[in-house]
């Protein structure tokens, strides 16, 4: 790795913290963290550098902490899923997991005392969270239903592992991509319906094929920040699949060594693509990868309409089936875990998938024990018919644990989803995001209706609100909505989004349905 062509007396504060102490030297201190407790860490140590081995401090929950894993792709073992449920019941009520909008699982209320024992608990079942927070690559996101989907074009699962195993050195943790400018997110897809929101990825593969032969475009530079929000942009490259671990190398290596790190709200890879041009960029990734680099082919296969996989799907393979679980706003609790594991046993092959709409897949359910399954108490709960407003849902941790969020999200959208549609009958899903803050984890950019939290006037009172986003489309012609309406206090927000769903979305009071029938 170059150095940072940067003096210390120059660096930002985490470059500072990053030029002392590479965050992975904090995985040999476990033990001592276990025994001297969170308040007598050494602060840098415990609000920063534990975030490189996937623990995160949060303020709100003081001594409680957030851990994030990897799940490349967003699969998960039933025994996998188990130890998660076995962790998050060790901390009471306080203990929950969240389903990401990257196919991720994040843990809450963890103890630093407890990290030893929880690793030891990670390793046999090959569970990590080494590299999932800061200024490391994210979690690698791939179609969901990947392997599964009679229609797809490519089977994204061995190629989002081995991007994860190159990056984390196969969960070992990788000096090599410990020290990026900023975070980075990458996405691989091998299907019709950009499951993976290939536009909001920093570095993202789409299915394209060139001379009839398969393999993938490239796309570059998506990101969402509070200052900023980009759709990634052609490189004007394809890939073949054996190509593309070599090219994600070779666009981290330009990114760490040449991305900007004087101020950390223009440090994503969009703003090195900006100070260079795209030509060059491309120039420097071809100089790493050792070759050139083929021009794009003129079309990609993304040709259908986004899918959110809730329901029953037959597989390609015969006589198997996977079902699509809605979990609203991705909240699981140690007995969710415990049973979605045992179901995914008893009914499938002991596999669970996660989407990037925080739902969950269990797959591989033969035709002689679909009934059966479909029977489980638990889809009361997580229906495979969730009404229209629960099935788009989505939403960020919001101010219950995240010191980020500007407004309470999870129980606040649940509620309101609710109240519409006791008031509404709508004839197609709609997609609310609902985002705590302006760094947009929700990604409200991408929805139908997004609502972005922020802090209003009201009668002389600062209360929560949420400014209004609209026109987001994923799948086929993807792009991102923008903000039609600044600052609604969210004690008013239940009828402006009951008349946006009635103007825009064809809702219709259930009054009048009653009367005209």
């Amino acid at each position: 790795m170059t150095d940072i062509e940067t003096t210390k007396t120059t660096l930002n504060k985490f470059e500072k913290l990053k030029a002392e102490k590479d965050g992975l030297a904090v995985k040999a201190e476990l033990d001592q963290f276990a025994s001297i407790g969170w308040e007598a860490m050494d602060e840098t140590d415990r609000e920063h550098r534990l975030k490189w081995m996937g623990v995160f401090f949060r303020p709100v929950t003081p001594g409680k902490f957030m851990m994030r894993m990897r799940l490349a792709n967003g699969i998960i073992t039933s025994a996998q899923m188990r130890v998660l449920g076995e962790v998050v019941q060790s901390y009471g009520d306080d203990g929950n997991a969240d389903i990401t909008t990257r196919q991720n699982i994040q843990l809450r209320g963890v103890r630093v005392e407890d990290l030893p024992d929880i690793f030891n608990k990670f390793q046999p079942v090959g569970l990590t969270s080494v590299q999932s927070g800061m200024d490391n690559v994210r979690n690698i996101t791939g179609d969901p239903a990947a392997g599964l989907d009679a229609d797809e074009l490519f089977d994204t699962r061995e190629l989002a592992q081995q991007i994860q195993d190159m990056i984390t050195n196969r969960g070992e943790g990788n000096p090599e991509f410990t020290n990026l400018p900023r975070k980075f997110n990458i996405a691989i897809s091998g299907g019709r319906d950009n499951s993976i929101h290939a536009e909001i990825n920093d570095l993202a593969f789409i299915p394209a094929y060139k001379n009839d032969t398969f393999g993938f475009n490239v796309l570059v530079g998506g990101f969402f920040s509070a200052k900023r929000c980009d759709a990634a942009i052609p490189l004007n490259a394809w890939v073949s699949p054996e190509d593309v671990v070599g090219v994600c190398r070779a666009v981290l290596e330009v990114f760490r060594d040449q991305g900007p790190r004087a101020n950390r709200q223009k440090s994503r890879l969009m703003w090195l693509i900006d100070e260079i041009g795209l030509d060059q960029f491309r120039l420097e990734v071809e100089n790493k990868l050792g070759k050139t680099l083929q021009s794009a082919a003129e079309k990609d296969e993304i040709d259908w309409e986004k899918r959110d996989h809730i329901g029953v799907y037959r597989q390609k393979q015969q006589g198997l089936n996977y079902i699509g679980l809605n979990i609203p706003v991705g909240r699981l609790y140690a007995q969710d875990m415990f049973e979605l594991a045992r179901m995914a046993e008893v009914y499938g092959s002991g596999e669970i998938r996660l989407t990037l709409e925080q739902n969950v897949i269990i797959p591989n359910i033969p035709d002689s024990r679909l009934e059966a399954l479909l029977a489980e108490p638990l889809l009361e709960r997580f229906s495979i018919n969730p009404d229209s407003l629960t099935r788009g849902l989505v939403s960020c941790t919001g101010a219950q644990f995240c010191n980020f969020a500007l407004i309470e999200t999870k129980n606040r959208a649940l509620a309101m989803i609710k109240a519409l549609e006791a008031e509404l009958q709508l004839t197609h899903p709609v997609r609310i995001h609902w985002t705590g803050c302006p760094n947009s984890c929700g990604q409200p950019q991408v929805a139908d209706i997004g609502l972005m939290g922020t802090k209003v006037r009201k009668n002389g009172k600062t209360l929560e609100g949420a400014d209004i986003y609209m026109g987001g489309k994923v799948g086929k012609d993807a792009h991102l909505g923008s903000c039609v309406t600044k600052g609604i206090p969210c004690e008013d927000l239940q009828p402006v989004l009951r008349d946006l769903l009635i103007e825009y979305f064809g809702a219709k009071p259930k009054q009048e349905v009653l009367v005209s029938i």
